[in-house]
This record gives structure tokens, sequence and C-alpha cells, in this order.
């Protein structure tokens, strides 16, 4: 799988080199495709990231430009903020969907006579 576009950012924001981010993400698909057992699923990709985002975080913790840096940056929250956004996003769609669905076959079912 071809690395992420976001890559240099992280790298730069966790104060690694690009070519330590590259290894770092070549590291974090291929633990992605052992979980997995697969290299082109949605899950696939959030793992690798997830993983990808975790070990720059952890190797610019022990470089010297994250020593330099006055705050500490941390991306790994954005990651996974997106993620649940989308989720919730999903998560109402299809709530919404099955609403609908209950109304309209309560309304196609017909009067209900008691007996």
């Amino acid at each position: 799988m071809k690395a992420p576009k976001i890559l240099p950012w992280i790298a730069s924001k966790t104060g690694i080199s690009e070519e330590l981010a590259l290894k770092l993400w070549r590291r974090a698909a291929g633990e992605a495709q052992v979980i997995t057992g697969c290299c082109n699923s949605s899950d696939y990709y959030r793992l690798a990231v997830e993983r990808f985002i975790d070990f720059s975080e952890a190797e610019g913790s022990r470089s010297v430009v994250r020593q330099t840096v006055a705050s500490k940056t941390c991306v790994s929250w954005i990651w996974r903020h997106q993620n649940r956004i989308s989720k919730l996003n999903m998560i109402t769609a299809e709530n919404v969907v099955r609403m609908w669905q209950s109304t309209w076959s309560g309304f196609f079912a017909g009067p209900r006579h008691l007996a």
C-alpha cells in the first residue's frame, strides 16, 4: 500500500524525519495486515494509520527536535476524533432509515381491527 499523503505532516508535527516516518508507516501497515488478514479494507487502513501515528509519536518523543519544542504535539487525538465523528454520522443515518422504515411499514399494514 502506498504511504498516506498526511505522512510528511505527521512527521513534521511529531519531530521525526520523513525517511523514518516512511519506515514506521511500512511497519504499521505490515502489522495491520497481519491483524486484519487483508490489505484493502477500511479496518486495515484505519488500524494502519492509528498504529503509524502511535509509532510516530513514540519516536518523536525521543528525538532532539521534540525536546526543543515548548509544547507537546499530539496528532493521534485528531485522527481518533475524526473517526468518532464519522461513525456518529453513520449511526444517525441508520437510525433515521430505521425510523422511516417502521413508519412506512405501519402505514401500509392497514388498520387493525379489535375483535
